[in-house]
């Protein structure tokens, strides 16, 4: 229990400055459903869509190595040798993404906006730069400076977004002659300008961890870090693919409205991506920790704890995604209703993010183990599988068909990376209550979602969706109680 309360006070030192983060983050996302056609936004999430991709191969796993070699080398001779290679990769890869800009545009379907390329090749270029920095300050225990920067960067972010799109109109009314310069219709390019500005400022926030990087590069750890870090690039370009194929698809399997649809499925995908909140937050903290429990005798058996109490959260978590649809939707259709079309979609992809946040807790196995292309080959399999069911679903059924593959393919990374970590490296995961307590809050989300295609009053569906959690909560507290009641029991000794 010790370990796990070390683990909750590591998540609420990053959780939270993550999740208010990851909320200011969200709700610049809903401005800009505000200020953006569904047209509009699709362009805008196109392009952001293709910045995780790029992240994988510029950053190519060095984070995670860093973490894990920092328990067996020099940090400062580790630190250095991969801040070199980063830097170095770093300013090659941009170079060729300037140069490529106009074609990489046209295969995007984005013709005569090589502009908007050039920009996110800055914007990837300084968050990369900043990576090792932010993962130092994680690795030495810093998480105020780490969580302060993080929320600087997304207020900054919103700042400098509604200063291009809510006060340049109001003053180009007012002023025409000097703010000439201020092209209304130019609003997707506003906001990458603003991510942009943003990102500068993390950089310059983090120059007392780059001021202490020394030219200085040992080639043998270098190869010792690369044979670890590899695997790990099919990982994070699979998991991309896994979780963004399905907006991207739109673009070449729906030719005519694709960007349309696109926004719109992009918008819905926000409102399920309020359970990724939690559950980055949680990693934030678990990926250091997990790494420094490996070497205690009852690693194991903290980790089937932790997973538990995760799934727990987890189903709460999506019971308040899915019991409150119809308040979530006024987020994102005050400037067009077209958004609600495919609202029915947020459970399916919200349940998906929950066997994700599953697998990410799962993938420790593989990377203990040095297991990495195990890992890599489920989720090129887990690609696989967003492919080919995209490219049969998407132009039968459009969002669910996206959604259902999401949800599938999350499903069986889950259950395939178990299956072969109970070979690897076994851990006693309590099964039985984690499939319970998943299927607990499905039950309720099903009850409510038949209550709610009988259209009763609001008043009285909120109502059914607090009573849902209320029953949730109820249940997990009592096949909980004695781990609870001892927790309690701990918490009064300490006073």
């Amino acid at each position: 229990m010790g370990n796990i309360k070390k683990l909750a006070g590591q998540t609420i030192w990053y959780g939270l400055p993550t999740i208010t983060s990851r909320f200011l983050s969200f709700f610049t996302s809903i401005l800009f459903t505000g200020f953006l056609v569904p047209y509009d936004f699709g362009q805008m999430s196109l392009v952001y869509q293709v910045i995780p991709f790029l992240n994988v191969i510029f950053t190519y796993g060095l984070e995670t190595s860093y973490f894990r070699f920092a328990q067996t080398t020099d940090k400062s001779r580790l630190y250095n040798t991969l801040c070199v290679s980063m830097l170095v990769s770093t300013s090659v890869f941009t170079f060729f993404l300037l140069a490529a800009a106009t074609p990489i545009a046209d295969l995007l379907k984005l013709p005569g906006h090589a502009d908007f390329i050039y920009y996110t090749a800055i914007i990837i270029f300084l968050d990369t730069l900043s990576t090792l920095p932010f993962a130092r300050l994680r690795q030495e225990g810093r998480p105020r400076k780490y969580a302060f920067i993080k929320l600087m960067n997304v207020v900054s972010n919103l700042v400098f977004s509604m200063f291009f799109l809510m006060i340049c109109p109001m003053l180009q009314k007012g002023n025409p002659d000097w703010m000439s310069w201020y092209d209304p219709l130019y609003g997707v390019g506003y906001i990458l300008i603003a991510n942009l500005l943003a990102s500068l400022l993390t950089l310059v926030l983090l120059s007392a961890e780059i001021k202490v990087i020394q030219w200085s590069f040992d080639k043998t750890l270098w190869k010792e870090v690369m044979r670890y870090s590899l695997p790990l690039v099919i990982v994070g370009f699979g998991g991309m693919i896994n979780e963004l194929m399905s907006r991207l698809s739109f673009t070449y399997l729906l030719p005519g409205a694709q960007f349309d649809v696109q926004g719109i499925f992009s918008a819905n995908y926000k409102l399920a991506l309020l359970i990724v909140i939690f559950i980055q937050a949680f990693k934030m903290a678990a990926e250091p920790f997990f790494f420094n429990m490996s070497k205690n005798e009852d690693a194991r058996l903290t980790y089937a704890r932790i997973m538990k109490f995760f799934v727990m959260v987890c189903g709460a978590v999506f019971l308040g995604v899915a019991l409150f649809l119809d308040i979530w939707k006024l987020l994102i259709t005050t400037k067009d209703a077209s958004y609600a079309d495919a609202l029915d979609i947020v459970p399916i992809i919200t349940m998906g993010t929950v066997f994700l946040g599953i697998y990410y807790n799962l993938t420790i196995w593989y990377k203990l183990t040095n297991q990495n292309m195990i890992g890599a080959y489920i989720t090129v399999a887990g690609a696989v599988i967003t492919i080919v069911l995209n490219i049969w679903l998407i132009p039968r059924f459009v969002y669910m068909g996206a959604a259902w593959t999401t949800l599938i393919c999350y499903a069986f990374m889950m259950v395939t990376s178990y299956l072969f970590g109970q070979k690897y490296y076994p851990v006693p995961y309590p099964v039985g209550k984690i499939l319970s307590y998943l299927g607990l809050a499905t039950v309720i989300f099903l009850a409510h979602h038949y209550l709610r295609s009988q259209h009763p009053g609001m008043l009285l569906l909120h109502a059914a969706g607090l009573v849902g959690l209320g029953i949730y909560g109820a249940v997990i507290l009592y096949m909980e109680r004695a781990e609870f009641g001892s927790l309690l029991s701990r918490l009064r000794k300490t006073r």
